[in-house]
């Protein structure tokens, strides 16, 4: 007669588990915005290029993913490394074609989307550029 409760109770947690695996998959982020992510992070890295924060922001917010989910300390960073590090050993083996084949789709003219990926030194400028203190004269 006892067995009846742990029985019931082990059923209601068997039904209960597929839920909370459901729940934590509904809540990862797509695996082509990982991708995406990981991608970029190695035409950065392999080709020396600077990321466009804002367009790149844009384009993980189409996604529903903020940058903080894929940077290397948010909650799915260790995906996107594991990604980001197979990427870049394939890029590095082709690497001036890759460099050519990723500024075609994210560069200044990319076909994609522009201005995602930078040439080195020509940085956006800041959303909000505070002009620089002028100099207090010595009393």
């Amino acid at each position: 007669m006892r067995l009846k409760p742990v029985l019931s109770l082990c059923l209601a947690a068997g039904l209960l588990a597929p839920t909370l695996a459901q729940a934590q998959i509904r809540n990862a982020p797509p695996p082509r915005a990982l991708e995406f992510a990981a991608y970029i992070f190695a035409a950065a890295n392999v080709c020396g290029y600077q990321i466009g924060v804002e367009q790149f922001d844009a384009l993980l917010q189409k996604q529903n993913v903020s940058a903080a989910d894929v940077g290397p300390r948010g909650p799915f960073g260790n995906k996107v490394q594991t990604i980001f590090a197979l990427m870049s050993n394939q890029m590095q083996l082709n690497r001036e074609q890759a460099c050519l084949a990723v500024a075609g789709e994210y560069g200044p003219e990319g076909n994609v989307v522009k201005n995602v990926l930078l040439p080195m030194g020509t940085a956006s400028p800041p959303a909000e550029a505070t002009p620089p203190a002028e100099p207090k004269p010595a009393q």
